[in-house]
């Protein structure tokens, strides 16, 4: 009797962990549980070593940007880095038709954005230079060249990812600084060296103290001379006195 009472207490023992472990543990496919941290902010490297180039003698691009992507968790808050030159260009857009026509020509609004040159027409042998471009908003992102009339696009240069939300975006890109007023300097009072009066037709520019360039410089040369015309003429009178 007490070994079916010890076997009864241990089967039941044994059932409350298997539940305690089943309600702990997530279903197969429902991903992490509720609570969990959100994965941290990356850098994404697109394509890798092999970078967002164009080579117009073969004609093709430097990786294969769909399959890349495909093989990335993009999150708001993360950077895209294309190590590039300035034969192509990075158009970010959320505009889904922009993205399908290679056509940049029409964008604008908030979701669109184009960076680096894009002259086109190189072989890969420019300074290559790095674009980082910060992923801000949820949902489609399209990436492309739109050089040589889309011409790049059209061979291969363009991805598109999803964006889910992650952690958010950090402050720094949730509430940007903004930009900086461009200063207005008062000029300075008229009279002063920096800004003497203007005398006679054809004066300087202020500020100019340069000789023959500025109407004060010519008002004291004036000056001096009456002075001097001055003085001879009451010489002038005393000798004749």
């Amino acid at each position: 009797m007490a070994r079916c009472r010890l076997r009864s207490a241990a089967a039941v023992v044994a059932v409350v962990v298997a539940v305690a472990t089943a309600m702990a543990s997530p279903a197969a496919g429902q991903g992490a549980p509720v609570g969990s941290p959100a994965p941290p902010y990356k850098n994404h490297t697109v394509a890798g070593a092999d970078g967002w180039f164009f080579n117009a003698t073969s004609n093709s691009t430097s990786g294969n940007y769909t399959d890349w992507a495909a093989g990335e968790a993009f999150y708001l808050g993360d950077y895209l880095i294309f190590k590039t030159n300035d034969n192509s260009s990075v158009v970010h857009t959320s505009n889904s038709t922009a993205y399908s026509l290679c056509d940049a020509t029409d964008l604008d609004g908030p979701d669109s954005f184009i960076y680096g040159g894009g002259g086109g027409g190189g072989g890969g042998l420019e300074e290559t230079h790095s674009i980082a471009i910060a992923l801000t908003f949820k949902g489609p992102n399209y990436f492309f060249s739109d050089a040589e009339d889309g011409a790049q696009c059209e061979q291969g240069m363009r991805f598109e990812i999803k964006v889910d939300e992650g952690r958010g975006l950090p402050p720094d890109l949730a509430h940007p600084p903004p930009a900086p007023k461009s200063r207005v300097l008062a000029p300075p009072p008229a009279g002063t060296s920096l800004n003497p009066v203007e005398v006679g037709a054809g004066a300087g520019a202020a500020g100019d103290l340069t000789d023959g360039n500025n109407g004060g410089s010519r008002a004291i040369g004036a000056g001096e001379r009456f002075l001097g015309l001055a003085i001879g003429v009451g010489l002038a009178v005393l000798v004749a006195a």
